[in-house]
């Protein structure tokens, strides 16, 4: 197996992730709206029949669609960028000053999917009581955390390596 067989396979699983990242953006805003205009039913086929006790319950389902949709385009940022790096790796120089400001572009997108996810966890306590429950499964994950941190790191490095490597290429 060549060396470049896994990152045209990573290229081409990028181009994907990016184009269902757009579909599942388009699909939840269909739910949106749809909630909007056809509240019972799409709102009983999500479990929350309105009644009394659910209003709120439904606010901070739609509330959560919203967050959703505002994802969509910071994980289309890390996905574009992360696929603009691969293409700079199997050309063959990827470490270049550019690649260290996606990868910050990266860590700031990623920041702010982890604030998203933070909010929609928040709907969903205000949202919830004991009679009508808005059980998302949420959890607090450090690692997703440490990934930020990480690439802001990576991205330094980066920005460091291509520096050095200019001036290495500036003394010859």
């Amino acid at each position: 197996m060549s060396r470049s067989y896994p990152l045209a396979m990573s290229g081409r699983v990028l181009r994907a992730l990016i184009y269902m990242n757009w579909i599942a953006g388009l699909l939840i805003f269909a739910l949106l709206v749809g909630s909007l205009l056809a509240e019972a039913q799409v709102m009983g086929a999500l479990g929350a029949r309105p009644a009394d006790g659910n209003a709120q319950r439904i606010l901070g389902m739609r509330q959560i669609m919203v967050l959703g949709i505002l994802s969509v385009p910071l994980a289309h940022i890390v996905l574009s960028r992360l696929l603009a790096i691969v293409g700079t790796v199997s050309g063959g120089d990827p470490f270049v000053a550019e690649n260290a400001g996606k990868l910050r572009t990266i860590a700031w997108s990623v920041l702010g999917l982890e604030l998203l996810h933070v909010a929609v966890g928040v709907v969903a306590a205000i949202a919830s009581s004991e009679s009508a429950p808005l059980d998302i499964n949420w959890s607090f994950s450090l690692t997703r955390w440490l990934a930020v941190l990480l690439l802001f790191v990576l991205a330094s490095v980066f920005e460091h390596g291509a520096r050095l490597r200019e001036d290495l290429e500036g003394t010859v």
